[in-house]
């Protein structure tokens, strides 16, 4: 991995365009290493020093939040995109996330039940509370799954991933969870 040094300190000038980095840099670590990255590898990765890191996300919990609202913010923006299979779609994403970025649910499973962290979830729950709710009326959901089978369902697939030998097999292991629980899976 390409080390970046620190930039010369612009101030609040670079205040945007540091944050930008360093959510970029934790989403990639997080998702190659976990969770626990060193956050002093995150602030190099971002060309940073730490305090500009501390600056804008004080704790671990602050940083993996931010990069987990952005993971919410785009699965939002599935939902609104509408159609007739946007459950599948929205469930699929947000499956496909365990698999390809272990830090999107382990922040959920780190985090402290902080009133972000609750926010967090109630986020998600009202994304896609709606789309369930669609998908049983349509009949492609069986009618007694409800959002706390979501979920479970969500949790059982993260224990899959970390367990796994390899991605490969955790893949077939979430594709066969899915599949046996009547909801998509990922491609």
């Amino acid at each position: 991995m390409e080390q970046r040094r620190p930039k010369a300190n612009r101030g609040p000038a670079a205040a945007a365009e540091n944050r930008t980095a360093i959510l970029r840099s934790a989403r990639r670590l997080f998702a190659a290493q976990g969770f626990r990255v060193p956050l002093t590898a995150i602030a190099r990765d971002a060309g940073v020093g730490q305090g500009v890191l501390y600056r804008h996300f004080p704790t671990r919990m602050d940083l993996a939040l931010a990069v987990f609202d952005e993971n919410l913010t785009r699965i939002e923006r599935t939902a609104a995109s509408g159609g007739p299979e946007v459950f599948d779609r929205v469930w699929r994403e947000l499956v496909t996330l365990i698999l390809t970025d272990v830090a999107f649910v382990e922040t959920a499973v780190e985090a402290d039940r902080t009133a972000t962290a609750e926010q967090s979830a109630d986020r998600l729950a009202g994304i896609i509370t709606p789309l369930l709710d669609d998908a049983r009326r349509a009949g492609s959901v069986d009618s007694d799954v409800d959002v706390d089978d979501l979920f479970r369902a969500l949790r059982a697939a993260y224990g899959l991933v970390v367990t796994a030998q390899d991605s490969a097999q955790a893949r077939r292991d979430v594709v066969a969870l899915m599949t046996s629980l009547g909801l998509p899976a990922p491609q």
